[in-house]
């Protein structure tokens, strides 16, 4: 297998759950596929392999912006790099979108924020958040 086609598996294999999450949040198999975290749990195990393929033969480091360029120099780190992001947006993606039902946000409201949690990570989370505190005054876990 190529670093190109794991990258396009990759992003392949997470299409179904953000259908589902977009199309159908209650759905019987959008809890079991979803919320039971099973699509980041096996993407995870993809992140292991790929991360143990790639530390014995990648170099750099964390400490530098050098480091960080030198182990993106390996096309199989820059795929464990994207399944990183694409396990995390999902995760992400999943809790905004049962914190929402649990607390009564319209679905429609946070389609937006799935939209751009699956496609800028970071953006969608700030959206959801923004949204949770102005719909329900709720600003923290605690509220």
């Amino acid at each position: 297998m190529t670093p190109d086609l794991a990258f396009q598996l990759a992003n392949l294999s997470v299409l179904p759950a953000w259908f589902l999450m977009f199309v159908a949040p209650g759905s019987i198999a959008t809890r079991y596929l979803v919320y039971s975290y099973l699509y980041p749990i096996l993407l995870g195990i993809v992140y292991i392999v790929l991360l143990a393929l790639t530390v014995q033969t990648g170099s750099g480091d964390f400490g530098s912006l050098a480091g960080v360029k030198a182990l993106f120099s390996n096309e199989w780190a820059v795929v464990l790099g994207w399944v990183h992001y694409l396990v995390f947006d999902m995760f992400v993606g999943s809790w905004e979108l049962q914190d929402s039902r649990k607390l009564g946000i319209s679905h429609w409201l946070v389609l937006p924020c799935l939209f751009f949690t699956l496609m800028l990570g970071p953006v969608g989370l700030l959206m959801y958040l923004l949204l949770r505190g102005l719909s329900t005054g709720k600003w923290s876990r605690k509220d």
